[in-house]
């Protein structure tokens, strides 16, 4: 698997240091030199060819394809899953793809909605991106609403920790998620027509997958692109009851109370604390379709796409819980629905349209321009047991342009760096009784500016960013902010390989319109949510230790970061009930995360044809409040173990995930039990020589444990799926 090169983010412009050749190219590749760092003994030599590592926590340099980051150097952070790796974790939602990666948890609020959770940050913390350009939909206003980018039709995924995410946004400061396809086409095909597909099936929720891309070259400057996917699966399986120990106590405690003077009401309690065996109303079903058509130049390219998706997915409700809608003369009929568990549904849909180009100057002190747009049409529909309920209409445009500086221009020989723009907006209405955010309007304009400097043995990175945010909601006085931002990082590499690194940053972001806005019900999360529309700036000074590098035969890599926030911004429960919901309140206070994160590959065997390895790797935030109390949804300490076996045509994993039991709760939180999940895969390429055709058969939970994740809002009665056999085919012919 593609393990996670801890350390701080990384901050180099994917057009400045980009290798030419590798597998990957940059968005916007610039012809240019990578730095190298000669070993003991050795001198500086030009950049080598590209060579497969079989995954990017065993090479020496990884390149990323995000729009402005590229070979990992400084303040390397990153995770790259491509290949074998992304189709055997593959998911619905892209939290739940990235789920075994150190640091790395997942919100979890149904198979149909899962956000990425970094270094225990989730919602506007954590950016998700598409060749780095932001979803622009509605994932980051609730949990319960899905990320309109679809796994089947990433080629990878990269996940960006610390300053790096600098360049896309100074909310940002958990980290980035940035998805790579192909619908822009980078290149031209060799062939006259390339086509890509992949199958998937499995037990536990009935999932029935099928993808495919058409990739075709028009005469000697043009490449047109296709896709489409379908995915459906039904209510997930699960090994015990959906409610956990402490909701069914409570539950049970309703049903004694209710006993005696209302009975139905308590056998509904009853059977609703013993319900088993599945999640109710958790099923999916997603299509997505897209083209691309890319004009290539002699110095310039240009490149533009158009996609859907389109999702229909159920929102498990709280067992127990039904919502009342008063209306005159309702009488009995009220009281019956007041009774009834009522089901949450979201019909949702994005049209999404985007640009990328660039231009080569043949001279000068740049080597390059490039710019990359997105506009987005989006509509989701909450719908309250089959009736519309609350509607979202989002519309949206992202820009960002970025000119890229020629070596050598400042900080020596080998320095470099970029300087770029960006602009954001987002109009987002929220429609409906239960409507809980007034209808906003958000803009964003920002500059920004990353460069290396090679002083021999150490090197030094600095990134910079002022970005000003304007805000507007319905019934609210306007806000505007006007956020600084900057990183440095500097590391040093023995004559051994082993890499020491310290990186800091001073991190600012402006509240987000729902923290602001918010003053209402929200029915599929079962919370009333107040926004604070006074909220102030976000501030956050981090500081990361790193080294990593070679262990023997094997290489590690040990992180240690700390972060301490000036008027934090979090929802917590207030313990008041409003509207039959229990009342979340925005706040904000001072607050410290502290963490590390920690991996090893080691060889251990070679067994005739097969070599033997293990990947060990743990992670642990600890995050409170000044007075020490601690903050809602942190993911408790996580270790996984891996045992993989090799050959030119086979390899077979056995894993283990430990998850400890998370007792450090905020205020209205639950505990969260330990829980451990064995995994098994063996994966065959029955094609010697040859990548295009991979078979995976997986056995996911072998045990069939019960496991509720603490990042999820829903882990007392959305526990994770129980024991599933999966069978996923992908071709590229």
């Amino acid at each position: 698997m593609s393990l996670l090169l801890a350390g701080a983010a990384t901050l180099i412009p994917a057009t400045a240091f980009a290798k030419e050749g590798t597998a990957e190219p940059s968005d916007q590749t610039a012809p240019s030199q990578q730095r190298q760092t000669p070993q003991a003994g050795q001198t500086p030599s030009p950049a080598p060819a590209a060579r497969d590592y079989g995954d990017d926590f065993h090479a020496p340099d990884i390149t990323v394809t995000a729009a402005g980051v590229g070979t990992l150097d400084v303040l390397a952070g990153t995770s790259v899953m491509d290949g074998t790796d992304l189709q055997e974790n593959m998911a619905g939602q892209i939290g739940d793809v990235l789920v075994k990666l150190p640091g790395v948890s997942a919100t979890g609020f149904a198979p149909g909605a899962s956000r990425p959770v970094l270094r225990g940050f989730q919602g506007e913390r954590v950016r998700v991106l598409t060749d780095g350009i932001g979803s622009i939909d509605a994932s980051n206003t609730s949990s319960d609403h899905a990320v309109t980018i679809d796994p089947l039709t990433a080629e990878r995924i990269e996940v960006l920790r610390g300053p790096a995410v600098l360049l896309y946004g100074s909310s940002a400061i958990g980290g980035a998620v940035n998805v790579i396809d192909k619908r822009i086409p980078r290149k031209r095909p060799d062939e006259l027509v390339h086509v890509d597909t992949v199958m998937a099936a499995d037990t536990a929720s009935d999932l029935i997958e099928t993808g495919g891309s058409l990739d075709v070259p028009l005469g000697k400057s043009f490449a047109v692109h296709v896709d489409g996917n379908y995915r459906v699966s039904d209510d997930i399986s699960i090994p015990g009851y959906a409610a956990s120990n402490a909701l069914r106590a409570e539950l049970l405690g309703e049903a004694a109370e209710e006993a005696a003077e209302a009975p139905e009401e308590a056998a509904e309690l009853t059977e609703a604390a013993n319900f088993r065996g599945k999640v109710k109303n958790s099923g999916t079903e997603t299509y997505t379709a897209g083209a691309g058509l890319t004009w290539f130049g002699e110095r310039a390219t240009l490149g533009v796409s158009v996609g859907l998706y389109d999702t229909f997915y159920g929102v498990p409700t709280r067992p127990g819980t039904g919502h009342a809608h008063e209306e005159e003369g309702a009488g009995e009929e009220l009281a019956e629905e007041e009774h009834s568990e009522e089901t949450v549904d979201i019909d949702m849909r994005q049209w999404r349209g985007d640009l990328r180009g660039s231009f080569e100057f043949g001279g000068g002190p740049f080597e390059s321009v490039n710019t990359r747009w997105g506009i987005t049409d989006y509509t989701h529909v909450e719908l309250e047991s089959g009736e519309t309920g609350t509607t979202f209409n989002v519309n949206g445009l992202e820009g960002r342009l970025e000119l890229v500086q020629r070596r050598g221009l400042i900080g020596g020989a080998n320095g470099g760096g970029t300087i770029g723009a960006q602009f954001y907006r987002r109009e987002l209405e929220a429609i409906g009784e239960e409507a809980f955010v007034a209808p906003n309007t958000a803009r964003q304009y920002a500059l920004f500016t990353l460069q290396q400097m090679d002083f021999g043995p150490i090197v030094v990175e600095a990134a910079g960013r002022y970005e000003r945010s304007e805000l507007e909601g319905e019934g609210y006085a306007s806000r505007d902010f006007d956020a600084f931002s900057g990183a440095i990082g500097v590391w040093h590499e023995t004559p051994g390989g082993v890499r020491l690194g310290l990186n800091a940053s001073r991190v600012a972001r402006a509240p987000a319109a729902e923290e602001l806005y918010a003053s209402g019900p929200h029915v599929a999360t079962q919370q009333f949510e107040v926004g604070d529309p006074t909220l102030s700036l976000e501030k956050a000074l981090g500081l990361e230790a790193y080294v990593r590098g070679a262990l023997g035969p094997g290489v590690f890599s040990l992180t240690a970061y700390a972060s301490k926030f000036d008027d934090y911004i979090y929802l917590v429960g207030t313990g008041e009930v409003e509207d039959d919901l229990p009342v979340y309140q925005q706040m904000q206070d001072d607050a410290d995360y502290i963490g590390f994160e920690a991996e090893t590959n080691m060889p251990l065997a070679t067994l005739g044809p097969v070599a033997v390895s293990t990947d060990l790797s743990a992670s642990y935030v600890r995050a409170e409040l000044k007075d020490g109390t601690p903050l809602p949804l942190i993911p408790p300490f996580s270790a996984r173990a891996e045992l993989v076996g090799k050959t030119d045509r086979l390899e077979g994993k056995v894993g283990v995930d430990w998850n400890a039991k998370q007792s450090r709760i905020a205020p209205y939180e639950t505990e969260t039990g330990a829980f451990t999940l064995v995994d098994a895969s063996l994966a065959w390429k029955p094609l010697r020589g040859s990548e295009n055709v991979t078979i995976i058969a997986q056995a996911e939970n072998l045990l069939d444990v019960t496991g509720r994740r603490h990042s999820s809002a829903t882990k007392d009665f959305v526990p994770l799926t129980g024991r599933n056999f999966k069978l996923s085919v992908r071709l590229s012919i």
